[in-house]
């Protein structure tokens, strides 16, 4: 592949939806990358360093990347899919590209997409890889609906970026471009819709029976997912490493 080309985005079917995946890479192990709340898998390349990224991985995997149902270039739908719907994204991605095995790499939310995934197919993953993933959201308080309801309000604005990258949050560029990814990778009812599914996650019976290697990562400064969270969620995954930067 030329060293300065982009991906081309295809369709698997999971069900009825199309759910769009790009492959960079041709190495000798998959690694699905699972998104968190945020994802566009053509628009996340006009943001900086994530090509690069994708091709530092490439170096040693293909790497696979998709958006959920309801995100990004995946079919929209008129509800939140549940978590076991969201799974079964990752399945039918692999089937289309022919991957029997794979490392997942979760992100945030979709830690519990990886966890539930690999406790439900364990054959069809070799290793797991979670950062900033939470076991549940305990920690949020007040009115979920109120919290929602003013995250809609705010939605496409860039406001998340104090939260996602806080070092960028002062560059109005930085700012503007964020905001269009928001508005790209989700309407503002779906953005309602996702924030109320994804605070009543709770992967704390599934953990346990967890039997891949598992690697969960963290970073002391998340302003999203607090450390505690993650913490928690290594301990709860027989023989799990944990680290923290």
């Amino acid at each position: 592949m030329n060293d300065f080309a982009l991906p081309i985005t295809h369709y698997a079917l999971s069900g009825d939806v199309s759910i769009a995946y790009q492959t960079i890479g041709d190495g000798p192990v998959d690694l699905i990358l699972v998104p968190g709340f945020l994802n566009h898998v053509e628009f996340m390349h006009e943001l900086p360093g994530y090509t690069a990224f994708l091709r530092r991985l490439a170096a040693f995997s293909r790497v696979v990347s998709f958006d959920k149902r309801g995100q990004g270039l995946s079919d929209r739908v008129s509800d939140a899919p549940s978590l076991e719907q969201r799974m079964d994204d990752v399945r039918a991605v692999m089937d289309a590209i022919g991957s029997p095995q794979a490392i997942l790499l979760g992100n945030s939310e979709g830690c519990a997409m990886s966890v539930v995934f690999s406790a439900t197919y364990p054959e069809r993953v070799s290793k797991l890889i979670l950062y900033g993933g939470y076991v549940n959201r305990r920690d949020l308080s007040g009115s979920l609906e109120e919290r929602a309801r003013e995250r809609a309000m705010l939605w496409g604005t860039g406001s998340m970026i104090i939260t996602v990258i806080p070092s960028a949050a002062a560059n109005p560029h930085a700012v503007a471009l964020f905001g269009k990814f928001e508005r790209l990778s989700a309407s503002p009812g779906a953005v309602k819709g996702f924030m109320i599914l994804n605070a009543q996650i709770d992967v704390s019976s599934v953990l346990p029976t967890v039997r891949v290697p598992t690697l969960v990562l963290h970073r002391r400064t998340d302003a999203h997912i607090p450390i505690e969270l993650g913490r928690e969620l290594a301990s709860l995954i027989p023989n799990a490493k944990y680290r923290v930067s």
